[in-house]
């Protein structure tokens, strides 16, 4: 009954070929109007997977009591010293907090009331009265520097430290270090490189560590989940606010981005690259396979034609199903076209085969379609099914792939069994001169055929024993 109900439908859009074409091509057009007019893609990773799952609601409810972590950009500012990585990250931090079209927040843990009054606080006791004790034996060179903060200034704390040693109060080793740094900045000043003296280096009384030289910036950008890089506009402002104050050159600091936004957008960053490289690459060899498998120019344009008509009905009704794309679900095209074109080839090669026998355009094509429509179908249900069966998952991302997948394999199907025998009608590409195939694989179907009952025998056999490992 099959058989005959797609040769009823062969010799129906046979005769009637401008007809279908005119209809499909039709459709096709209304529908790349409504996917141009509609297209969106959602690119929030935190929708592909159902947020009634318990474990996701925890998730979820754990984000919201500690959101710090969630959603944001870190800048991290790099400088030789404390004092220039503080400078540089406050001016960075000014810079981007009037700027609340791109940011909801701006925060500069470091710079808190709670750190800038009671830092001490949260060093070992041993090293505060070290510190608060050095501060108070400094305390008239500390003046000295108050209303002199120049080079000047800095040589008359030397020379009181030194007239400390003519005393006695300290000693020369105790000059040491102070000097020392002191002479490194002035010789890297006169040499005409980017000098800096570091005063919590010398309280220290020892060398920084590059976390002291470390400053970082919380950012919470306003995401645009309709972008491929949701926080591509954040991260360009922020980079161009580093350019613009010259942090680089008047603080010698550095500033890079990490954090979930930056990462995220790197990832989905290389969707784009060679893309469309790729695309040509993957069209042009789609070309060569048709090419090799159906010989005929005519024939390769129908099944593209085919081909395009389909995936335009798909893409619309797919944008019709669910509204926006996700970043798994817009990967249907590729799994259109590189499924959906089998369904032309599988048509057109037993078309050619049929044209052998019968030089009869229409007979070829009503026996085409009534021998290849138990396979085609067969192919299109399971490859379908297949896809539907993604259904069920709490996955959003590919439950939405299944459903949008799915229904696109029928609409594959049902356009090589009626779009493309009336393509074939029209275009009229010249019959068959000699058997398809490869006559030097002839062996292989003798063989094939001859022992068909133990290569089933052996297949089933490597299946089961295969089980255990899978």
């Amino acid at each position: 009954m099959l058989k005959n109900t797609l040769a009823v439908v062969a010799t129906a859009c046979t005769s009637r070929a401008w007809s279908v074409i005119v209809i499909a091509l039709s459709l096709a057009t209304l529908s790349s109007v409504y996917v141009i007019d509609h297209f969106a893609i959602n690119t929030d990773i935190n929708k592909l997977i159902s947020p009634d799952l318990p474990w996701r609601q925890r998730e979820i409810a754990f984000s919201r009591a500690f959101p710090q972590g969630v959603g944001v950009i870190v800048a991290v500012v790099e400088a030789p010293t404390a004092e220039l990585a503080s400078q540089a990250s406050g001016v960075l931090a000014q810079q981007l907090k009037p700027q609340t079209a791109l940011f909801e927040s701006v925060e500069e843990p470091a710079s808190s009331p709670l750190f800038v009054h009671n830092g001490l606080l949260f060093l070992p006791r041993e090293q505060v009265e070290k510190i608060t004790g050095g501060l108070t034996e400094a305390k008239p060179l500390l003046q000295v520097l108050q209303t002199d903060p120049t080079l000047r200034g800095l040589a008359r704390v030397l020379s009181f430290g030194l007239a400390g040693v003519e005393i006695n109060r300290i000693t020369l080793d105790d000059m040491t270090r102070p000097l020392s740094l002191a002479t490194s900045t002035l010789e890297t000043f006169f040499a005409g490189l980017p000098a800096s003296f570091s005063w919590q280096e010398l309280m220290r009384d020892q060398p920084s560590a590059p976390s002291d030289r470390r400053r970082f910036i919380l950012i919470r950008p306003l995401l645009d989940y309709s972008a491929l890089e949701p926080g591509h506009n954040a991260t360009d402002a922020i980079r161009k606010a580093a350019v613009d104050l010259k942090l680089d050159t008047l603080y010698q600091a550095k500033v890079r981005l990490t954090g979930p936004v930056p990462i995220q957008d790197e990832e989905f960053a290389t969707l784009k690259e060679n893309a469309a490289l790729n695309t040509i690459a993957s069209l042009v060899m789609v070309l060569i396979i048709l090419r090799l498998a159906l010989r005929s120019l005519k024939i390769v344009l129908a099944v593209c034609v085919s081909i395009f008509v389909g995936l335009s009905i798909a893409a619309a009704t797919g944008l019709w199903l669910v509204g926006t794309f996700n970043p798994i679900s817009v990967a249907f095209a590729v799994l259109f076209v590189g499924i959906g074109v089998d369904f032309g080839i599988q048509f057109s090669v037993r078309y050619r085969a049929e044209r052998f026998e019968n030089d009869n355009l229409s007979i070829a094509l009503v026996n085409t379609a009534r021998h290849v429509g138990v396979p085609l179908t067969l192919a299109a249900a399971t490859t379908a099914a297949g896809f539907l069966s993604f259904l069920p998952t709490a996955y959003g991302g590919f439950s939405e792939l299944g459903k949008i997948a799915g229904l696109g394999m029928i609409i594959a199907y049902l356009t090589s069994i009626t779009l493309l025998p009336a393509l074939l009608k029209v275009l009229k590409p010249s019959g068959e001169k000699e058997p398809l195939g490869y006559r030097f694989l002839a062996p292989v179907d003798r063989f094939t055929e001859r022992y068909r009952i133990p290569i089933l025998i052996m297949t089933a056999g490597v299946v089961v024993a295969g089980l255990p490992l899978l």
